[in-house]
């Protein structure tokens, strides 16, 4: 199969993109809005940038009916600042009704039976029953178009990290205990270690 991008809907170019690229992790990203309303949101366009500055980013989508920026968006736009919940299956179910497209003055986190809990170094609370916050000053947002299907990238520096203290070991997080879910295509929802297997990498070619 043969496909050129350009002779495709963008809902069709979206299904190509979600349905190779997986299984992603998914930033659930708290912001607040100018009045102090809080706001969660999930974003499956999910990445680390680099460690020095430590750098994150994630795509949200401009929205599918007129191409209008999300609150998450906007709100970082606003206030320059958000926290990454890391995901895990224990709140999977709240995480998913996070992804209703409430009206901008509902708080998602108490609509959902979600906890507040105030960040470190920013004014954006982190989700309590997450297990990891990445609390971001934002860096950049680079916009790609203003229609439906476009997108723009925001890049964060994380200022802050918390974790849970059963999980962190010597530097390091216990993924076994996080339980962190990836986002597959449609509806589709993944444990990404349901089976997991290490290779060695090599120092030099072909040793």
């Amino acid at each position: 199969m043969e496909i050129t991008p350009e002779t495709l809907e963008w809902k069709e170019a979206y299904k190509l993109l979600v349905g190779s690229i997986l299984p992603r992790p998914i930033a659930f990203v708290s912001t607040l809005a100018e009045d102090g309303t809080a706001n969660a949101a999930p974003f499956s366009f999910f990445t680390a940038i680099c460690a020095s500055p430590m750098l994150v980013c994630f795509s949200p989508m401009r929205r599918g009916k007129d191409g209008a920026k999300k609150d998450t968006l906007v709100n970082i736009e606003n206030t320059r600042q958000f926290v990454i919940n890391i995901v895990s299956e224990g709140i999977a179910s709240q995480m998913n009704d996070c992804a209703i497209e409430f009206s901008p003055e509902v708080d998602e986190i108490n609509e959902t039976g979600l906890t507040k809990e105030p960040s470190k170094k920013i004014k954006v609370p982190r989700i309590r029953e997450s297990l990891v916050h990445l609390e971001c000053e934002l860096y950049q947002v680079l916009d790609f178009g203003d229609q439906p299907g476009a997108g723009s990238l925001v890049i964060g520096k994380v200022v802050h990290v918390h974790v849970a203290d059963d999980l962190y070991n010597n530097g390091r997080i216990d993924s076994e205990k996080l339980k962190p879910l990836g986002r597959m295509a449609g509806n589709t929802f993944t444990d990404p270690l349901v089976r997991t297997f290490d290779m060695v990498r090599k120092t030099e070619a072909g040793k």
